[in-house]
């Protein structure tokens, strides 16, 4: 498949969290210049979708529209079983306006406190969209298994990821080495698939 998007290509990651802002550019091997949607001027669009898959494109074509290069959005979230599946595709809105993972995994424990949970296992979802400012896009989706563990514990990484352990691992990834977790995060996984999608 011949290259989408030429390495060099300028992309507007859209986000106007730096830390997510700068696994992206990782992610994508740094063949690209990446801007936060903060960089470029871009405003946050409501999340009106009721899918991890529809909030992504939603938020790509926002930013493509507005800042008239590709833009590529991510929207990702835990999952957790007993909750039935919350907090999903409001895991953002757990940590209110002042984005306060802090808080928001206290919500999570006091939720399963409230309702004897014995069941903690979860996933993160990550879905991944590219669109283009003359309206084409691209959109694929990466998970990860594991289960919630409290307190949290590590100060690597970003939201959730201090109560979130990967199965088969005894680290969070809070704790883990960024590089170890980006060979099997749900990020990472969709990713791959994006990879295939716009340069393989």
């Amino acid at each position: 498949m011949p290259l989408i998007l030429p390495a060099g290509t300028r992309l507007v990651a859209a986000t106007h969290n730096a830390g997510k802002a700068r696994e992206i550019a990782a992610l994508l091997d740094g063949r690209f210049e990446v801007l936060s949607a903060a960089e470029a001027g871009v405003p946050e669009p409501d999340e009106t979708e009721s899918t991890f898959t529809g909030n992504a494109l939603l938020k790509a074509r926002h930013a493509a529209q507005r800042s008239g290069l590709p833009a590529l959005a991510d929207d990702s979230g835990l999952s957790v079983t007993a909750l039935d599946g919350a907090p999903g595709i409001f895991s953002a809105r757990w940590a209110g306006p002042d984005r306060d993972f802090a808080l928001a995994m206290r919500k999570v424990e006091t939720r399963l406190e409230e309702i004897g949970a014995t069941d903690f296992s979860a996933w993160f979802t990550s879905a991944l969209a590219v669109a283009w400012p003359d309206g084409p896009a691209v959109v694929v989706q990466g998970e990860v298994h594991g289960h919630v563990s409290f307190p949290p514990r590590g100060d690597r990484g970003f939201g959730y990821d201090p109560i979130f352990v990967p199965t088969g691992h005894s680290q969070t990834f809070g704790e883990m080495d960024p590089a170890a977790k980006d060979s099997m995060s749900h990020r990472a996984r969709a990713f791959e698939q994006l990879k295939g999608a716009l340069f393989d």
